[in-house]
C-alpha cells in the first residue's frame, strides 16, 4: 500500500513530569489526523490530573494549575481520543515517552492497552533519514528542515511542528525510491510485536537460503547515508538473531547487514 493512501494521527502530550511510574500524569493531549499532506481533523484538550502541578512543569509548558482546575479528567477525555485515532496509524516525536503515558492512563482508568497498535516514532525517522545531525531535539530537527519551531511545549503546537517534519521526511523517504507502508513501518515504528514478526520472517527466509545454498537479493537501507541499495548476497550465517553475515557480490567481500534494515528479501537460484 502506498504511504499516501494511509491515515496517520500525530499526537503529543504535556505532563506533570517525566515518569508515569512515579505518579506523573497527562495534563494536555493534542492530535492531528491526516492522509497524504491533507489534514483531516484535530483533537485537543487540557486534562485535570487530580494532583499537584510541579513548578518545573509549569515553567516548561506554560500551563498553570488555574488552567486545569475546571478541565475534564482523563476518564472523560480518553474515550473520545480513542475514537479519534481509530483506524489510523499513531505517530509521535519521541513516541516511547508519549506512549508510556498513554498506556499508564489507560491502565489507571481500567481501559485496555493499545500496545498492539503500530506507533511510528518521528525521532527514529529523523535519525534514520537525517544522519549526522549534532542533535535531534524537536526544535533542532524542525529548524534543520527549514520549519519555524517557536512556542513549543504546548501539545498542539508540537503536533503541528511534528506534522511539518513528517511531510519533509516523507519526501526524503520517497526520494530514496521508497513509497510503501511496509518499508515505512519496518524502518520507523517502535519496537514491538510487529517488528519482531517481520524480523522473524526475514530470519526464516535467510536460513532457508543458507540451507539451500542459494543466493539472496536484498533491498537495503543504510544508516550511514540514508541511501537504499539492491545487493545479491551469498549468506553464511545469522548472528545474534539480528545480523546477516554473507559475501556481498556488489562489494566483493564479506559484509554484515542489520536484518532490521533489509526492506525486501528474495531467494535466488543456487550458486
Amino acid at each position: 500500500m502506498h504511504l499516501d493512501e494511509v491515515e496517520f494521527t500525530i499526537f503529543d502530550t504535556e505532563t506533570t513530569g517525566l515518569d508515569p511510574q512515579l505518579g506523573d500524569r497527562i495534563i494536555e493531549i493534542a492530535a492531528l489526523r491526516f492522509k497524504g499532506d491533507e489534514k483531516i481533523s484535530s483533537f485537543q484538550s487540557l486534562i485535570n490530573p487530580l494532583r499537584d502541578l510541579p513548578l518545573s512543569a509549569q515553567r516548561i509548558n506554560n500551563i498553570s494549575p488555574e488552567m486545569l482546575e475546571n478541565a475534564p479528567t482523563i476518564d472523560k477525555i480518553m474515550p473520545s481520543f480513542l475514537e479519534f485515532i481509530k483506524g489510523s496509524y499513531l505517530c509521535a516525536y519521541n513516541a516511547s515517552f508519549d506512549f508510556s503515558f498513554l498506556e499508564n492512563e489507560l491502565k489507571l482508568i481500567g481501559l485496555p492497552s493499545i500496545s498492539d497498535k503500530m506507533i511510528v516514532d518521528l525521532l527514529k525517522m529523523s535519525k534514520e533519514l537525517l544522519p549526522g545531525l549534532p542533535r535531534y531535539a524537536l526544535w533542532f530537527v524542525a529548524e534543520s528542515l527549514g520549519i519555524k519551531a517557536s512556542e513549543l511545549h504546548r501539545a498542539f503546537r508540537d503536533v503541528e511542528v511534528s506534522f511539518e517534519i513528517f511531510k519533509k521526511l516523507k519526501r526524503i523517504f520517497f526520494e530514496r525510491g521508497l513509497f510503501d507502508l511496509d518499508s515505512f513501518l519496518n524502518l520507523f515504528c517502535l519496537e514491538g510485536s510487529f517488528l519482531n514478526n517481520i524480523n522473524l520472517q526475514k530470519i526464516s527466509k535467510i536460513q532457508e537460503a543458507i540451507d539451500l545454498k542459494a543466493k539472496i537479493k536484498i533491498k537495503y537501507f543504510s544508516h550511514k547515508d540514508a541511501e537504499v541499495s539492491e545487493r545479491e548476497i551469498i549468506p553464511s550465517q545469522i548472528k545474534e538473531e539480528k545480523y546477516l553475515v554473507g559475501f556481498c557480490l556488489l562489494r566483493k567481500e564479506e559484509r554484515t547487514f542489520n536484518i532490521e534494515r533489509i526492506l525486501n528479501l528474495e531467494i535466488l537460484n543456487g550458486f
